[in-house]
């Protein structure tokens, strides 16, 4: 079906992912594609536009292989000078979680949002400080929290869920429907997710399951009572730096004040000069475990929760509020 040319101005919402496995997700996302339009030659992002919920957005995806903060700010302000008039930018894909002795309880599959503190704007950049004695990391500086539009639409979302609310299973199972048989992002089963103790490596090939890993070092965790993804929101540790080691995971999180829910490589690179919200499903533990098996569902479960947060968002309020430069 043919749909009506739009102009540069008339898209106001950005989304940014890393991967092609959570550009596809985001893709399948969207309720109509609309035609490319004209760039500038020194713009060397690709596009994709589209609308959801009568939101025009528009998305791009880092160059393959070429990944961490300073890819994500070249692609941003890229889209930023090619699309003047967008609001705010999603950065939205995967994390390594961080397992927890509390109550959060994370697992893969589920999604973490950046919530700002009183210390922190959501995001904390990890490779950016200072050592002090003992070897111990001080963090320095401050990253940005999220627009206001955004955070009260996450406090909506969250009462929502409080009353048993949510749309995020259906968008799922929409999503992962649009997908062929052999690239659906289906929920890998729970048997594979499994956490072991920090000091205990992998065994085996780096991208291989943990089929030759001892079972004597797993972390014994209870089971739950549904497969359906649990949201978390909190600090989301940013860095160029690929975390992939549980010690050093432990460490870096107890450093930064123990409150890091996940990690991921392209976050800090947004949240200084654009308005940003970062979503992140979960498809490891930041440790040498880590394997591609659930990237392709974390992804979905990710776009899924985009999509919800995006539906109860007035277009006029998202057209009425500031733009996503931060002067």
């Amino acid at each position: 079906m043919a749909t009506t040319q739009r102009s540069h101005a008339d898209y106001t919402i950005g989304w940014i992912c890393a991967l092609p496995v959570e550009m596809a997700a985001c893709k399948v996302m969207l309720e109509t594609i609309h035609p490319r339009l004209p760039q500038s030659p020194n713009d060397h992002n690709v596009y994709t536009l589209g609308e959801l919920y009568g939101h025009n957005i528009v998305i791009a995806c880092l160059p393959l292989g070429i990944y961490g903060i300073c890819s994500a700010t070249l692609v941003a302000t890229h889209m930023l000078h090619t699309f003047p008039e967008l609001r705010f930018t999603l950065l939205v894909g995967i994390g390594g979680g961080v397992p927890s002795d509390r109550d959060l309880d994370i697992r893969l599959g589920d999604v973490v949002v950046s919530k700002p503190t009183s210390t922190f704007g959501g995001v904390v950049q990890y490779d950016h400080g200072k050592a002090t004695s003992g070897n111990r990391f001080q963090r320095t500086g401050a990253l940005n929290k999220p627009p206001s539009i955004l955070l009260a639409a996450i406090s909506h979302l969250e009462a929502d869920r409080m009353i048993g609310d949510t749309r995020i299973p259906l968008h799922l199972a929409k999503i992962t429907a649009r997908f062929t048989r052999r690239t659906r992002p289906s929920y890998p089963g729970s048997e594979y997710d499994v956490l072991f103790e920090p000091e205990y490596q992998h065994m085996g090939d780096p991208d291989e399951t943990c089929l030759n890993c001892s079972r004597e070092h797993i972390v014994p965790r209870p089971p739950r009572s549904s497969n359906n993804p649990r949201i978390h929101y909190g600090l989301i540790a940013s860095g160029n730096q690929v975390i992939k080691e549980g010690l050093m995971r432990d460490r870096v999180v107890g450093d930064l004040g123990g409150d890091i829910l996940c990690f991921e490589m392209e976050a800090a690179g947004l949240m200084n000069d654009f308005k940003c919200l970062v979503i992140r499903g979960i498809c490891d533990y930041a440790d040498s475990h880590k394997n591609k098996l659930w990237q392709p569902y974390a992804a979905a479960v990710a776009a899924a929760y985009a999509k919800e947060l995006l539906s109860i968002i007035p277009v006029v309020q998202i057209q009425t509020s500031p733009k996503a430069y931060t002067e």
